[in-house]
């Protein structure tokens, strides 16, 4: 299948997230909180032309889906992106054209294509802050073989939700990260 056609399968927002078991809650929260800054508005707008469409693949259980999914919303909204959602376990076909560092199932990923299906940038899982964030969290972690392994990995998952979730300069490096990916690709 081509872009354009994963597109066509993909579901609206809206269906996202009224779907949504797991982090509603807190996508919604997010996206109601969140503002693009001022000074990058004309930036987003001027993409309008370019007449993108974007894949984005996601989970409902996935923490940093439930953080960036509602700013690229936002950015879409601006720049007139639309964009369909597919879950990353029932498209694993476009999943494995898309593996974080060529082996991780990493998510979400948010492929940005023309009016042709043509690939045009590609933006995920994480802003390189959140993933220095998760690097440090990930060192406090006791060996896999410890008795405690399990018990403090899920402290740690509770504890990034956490700063997902309260902290939005973490939002603010998602925008960020995916304006600079943005230029980079398509040179405005």
């Amino acid at each position: 299948m081509d872009l354009n056609q994963w597109f066509d399968k993909g579901m609206t927002w809206q269906a996202y997230v009224e779907d949504m078991k797991v982090n509603r809650e807190g996508l919604q929260q997010i996206y109601e909180n969140y503002r693009l800054p001022e000074e990058d508005l004309p930036f987003y707008q001027g993409l309008a032309g370019e007449k993108l469409r974007a894949v984005v693949l996601t989970a409902d259980w996935c923490g940093d889906a439930m953080m960036c999914l509602p700013i690229l919303k936002r950015i879409a909204e601006t720049a007139g992106i639309q964009m369909r959602y597919l879950i990353r376990d029932e498209n694993l076909e476009l999943m494995d054209q898309y593996l974080t560092n060529g082996k991780s199932r990493s998510i979400p990923i948010f492929v940005f294509f023309d009016d042709q299906g043509n690939e045009r940038a590609v933006w995920g899982p994480r802003s390189p802050e959140v993933q220095q964030l998760v690097d440090a969290m990930n060192a406090n972690l006791p060996a896999k073989e410890a008795p405690d392994f399990a018990e403090k990995q899920k402290d740690l998952y509770r504890n990034f939700k956490k700063r997902l979730l309260e902290e939005p300069s973490l939002w603010e490096t998602v925008n960020q990260s995916v304006r600079a990916r943005l230029q980079e690709k398509l040179g405005s």
